[in-house]
């Protein structure tokens, strides 16, 4: 199925030690998968300030599997500033790692809780109904803020057990973090770490005490499981707990906000594939597995760091280098996938690396993928003529997480 590209702005020029700068410069957000092309020929390309850039499959995807590869923020030559809420598991290396992960898959999926996910299916259905029920009238809404937003907060708040009435605090906390990401030039790196930062504590403390309460008292949610089924081996400190709740929270709706909102956006500018899926509803899964390859919310994993000396593609990257992965440079990689720049929601051995690989994969995927399949099959089943208002629409300045930051669409009318 033909398809165009998508559209954006110039990427600007420069050399292979730059490329890192260029694909964090704003400028190049709405397009950054020439950038991405520029780094596959150069197959891993050194920094000016010494880091390194890989961007190829095959060599992503080893190095996602390496343990000479570290996540550990400990292993960096920039050690963090104190703070009440630790690392989570996701910054950790094995063997520590395993451990944390591990309790925290206890309560949310198998072999210990297998129909988690399952069980909110009916549940997810019921919020997306609810937000679109509440569109009607409208013929121009917001798909961020009205929809894409509010559902996996409200879903992710709910397994967690956080009261309803407490759930809009997340939403500045949340957006805060995600801008902490931001390398953006012209801004206070030392003031924009130190008010996430704040943020983290804050939502650490509140779902620390949260749990808290739960302690034997328990119910159906995550947190009361965390503090009252802690397993065999023991359970999370308390401060283990709080960093894996905030991860939890903020991971479980940041990339599902932007899984929801670049299907959206890719489908209403290839309008050949919203028929599709409006003619056939049951290819949904493959369409989302394509987008999560096509325009992945996570575009790269920064700041890795090789532990030991390691030749990547003829390379060597000496112990201690900052290391960048970029997936979504991977997902387009021409030696992986057969015309990787065409959008196909049929496409067969769709083995992206959208949600990462190795024992640092999202922990989320399942519910990601639950939620983004349920939530697009009722958009594109009860949105009546939506249409772009913007494109490309003003995106999120972090290039980490790379989504709109709003998406203005014109709609005819909601259907039942």
């Amino acid at each position: 199925m033909a398809t165009t590209d998508t559209p954006g702005t110039s990427t600007g020029t420069g050399s292979a030690g730059t490329l890192y700068r260029r694909i964090t410069d704003y400028a190049n957000r709405a397009d950054p998968y020439p950038l991405y092309a520029e780094l596959r020929e150069h197959g891993v390309a050194r920094q000016d300030d010494g880091g390194y850039l890989v961007g190829t499959y095959d060599e992503v995807a080893a190095l996602l599997h390496d343990p000479r590869i570290s996540s550990d923020r400990r292993n960096r030559t920039d050690p963090d500033e104190a703070q009440v809420v630790p690392v989570a598991f996701i910054g950790r290396d094995d063997p520590e790692h395993e451990r944390l992960r591990n309790l925290a898959m206890r309560p949310f999926g198998p072999p210990h809780a297998p129909g988690r996910v399952d069980a909110m299916h009916d549940e997810i259905t019921a919020i997306a109904g609810e937000l679109i029920d509440g569109l009607r009238g409208r013929d121009r809404i917001d798909l961020v803020e009205d929809f894409a937003y509010p559902l996996p907060v409200t879903v992710i708040c709910r397994l967690l057990g956080v009261p309803r009435e407490d759930e809009p605090r997340f939403h500045a906390w949340s957006e805060t973090l995600i801008e902490g990401f931001d390398p953006t030039p012209g801004t206070d790196p030392a003031e924009r770490q130190r008010v996430a930062l704040q943020a983290r504590t804050d939502m650490g403390l509140y779902l620390g005490e949260l749990a808290e309460s739960r302690r034997g008292r328990p119910s159906e949610d995550m947190l009361s499981a965390f503090v009252n089924d802690p397993g065999p081996d023991g359970g999370f400190t308390t401060p283990e707990l709080m960093a894996t709740a905030v991860l939890l929270l903020i991971a479980g709706h940041e990339t599902t906000v932007n899984l929801v909102t670049n299907s959206v956006l890719t489908l209403l500018r290839h309008p050949e594939a919203l028929q599709m899926m409006r003619e056939r509803p049951e290819l949904m899964p493959g369409m989302v597995e394509e987008v999560l390859r096509y325009e992945p919310p996570v575009q790269l994993l920064p700041q890795r760091t090789a532990l030991t000396d390691v030749e990547v593609d003829g390379v060597t990257i000496p112990k201690g280098a900052p290391l960048v992965l970029v997936l979504a440079a991977g997902n387009r990689d021409p030696r992986r996938f057969r015309d990787p720049d065409r959008f196909d929601p049929t496409r067969k051995d769709n083995q992206h690396l959208g949600f990462g690989s190795g024992v640092h994969s999202c922990f989320g995927a399942p519910l990601a993928r639950v939620e983004g399949q349920i939530a697009l099959t009722a958009l594109v089943r009860r949105l009546d003529d939506p249409r772009l208002l913007q494109d490309p629409p003003a995106y999120r300045r972090s290039p980490i997480l790379r989504g709109p930051r709003h998406l203005p669409l014109a709609v005819s009318g909601i259907t039942d």
